[in-house]
């Protein structure tokens, strides 16, 4: 192939070798998921504790995760400069799990984010059920006001105080530790057999907590079967935190493989 047709408008044509390296996405002239690293700046975080129905819990969780608490958790980040992404807005459910002989941190059943780049980097890369919504992040005089839509119909409010009770970065997470994300991968080949059945996990690193906030909260949830958060009912809201941190995120490890244990 001559330089010509390997190059053009300042861009060299893949190879096969270049096909198959790591962090390789389609169109290849305008790629859609980043590669590793790429960093958070500047976030801003509401981050809402409630007690749920444990046998909701256990029903969310892809055996053979364990729960570790009735505690659910909602982060609501309003994400201001992101590599590649731009300034978006996403929201995480998560509960407390662990892997039996494994790492112990933080299921999500349910992600909705405003960014197709970040709903496509979480599904294709980490597993995560992300889908595209709009969370929220308000500051209303002395309130802090979080909330998911999908649909049209407001599936998550949360509230909290403005910026009552400063605490230590290490308090915002009293149940579990948030930082290791579990997700379950599936992805099927072209044939519709099987190609992806994965437990993954995958921790930020470079996280620096500018501030953080505690008080009382509030959250309510609404039914929407695309979006079904309100199957881990409050039964009791806890404590809420509202920080802002930098973070980086990196490559994880697959932490068990469904196909592998077939064998």
């Amino acid at each position: 192939m001559s330089e010509s047709e390997s190059e053009k408008y300042g861009l060299k044509k893949p190879s096969e070798e270049d096909i198959r390296k790591g962090g390789f996405s389609t169109p290849w002239d305008a790629p859609m998921v980043p590669p590793f690293p790429f960093e958070f700046r500047n976030c801003e975080i509401m981050t809402l504790y409630w007690r749920t129905d444990p046998e909701a819990i256990r029903f969310l969780l892809p055996p053979p995760l364990e729960a570790v608490s009735d505690i659910a958790c909602v982060h609501i980040y309003k994400m201001n400069d992101t590599d590649w992404i731009g300034p978006y807005r996403e929201a995480n459910v998560m509960v407390g799990a662990r892997l039996p002989g494994g790492p112990t941190g933080a299921y999500s059943p349910y992600l909705v984010l405003s960014s197709d780049i970040g709903v496509a980097h979480g599904r294709e890369v980490h597993g995560q059920p992300k889908k595209l919504g709009n969370p929220s992040l308000e500051f209303r005089g002395d309130l802090i006001v979080g909330g998911v839509e999908r649909n049209g119909i407001e599936v998550l409010t949360g509230t909290m105080a403005y910026k009552q009770k400063r605490v230590s970065p290490e308090a915002i997470k009293p149940h579990f530790d948030f930082a290791t994300n579990l997700n379950l991968k599936a992805v099927d080949h072209i044939n519709g057999t099987p190609a992806i059945r994965q437990l993954t996990s995958r921790s930020l690193a470079n996280v620096t907590v500018h501030e953080a906030w505690a008080g009382p909260c509030t959250v309510e949830l609404r039914a929407n079967a695309q979006l079904p958060i309100s199957r881990l009912p409050v039964v009791e809201p806890l404590t809420g935190f509202f920080w802002k941190a930098d973070f980086t995120l990196v490559a994880g490890e697959i932490i068990y493989d469904y196909l592998e244990q077939e064998q």
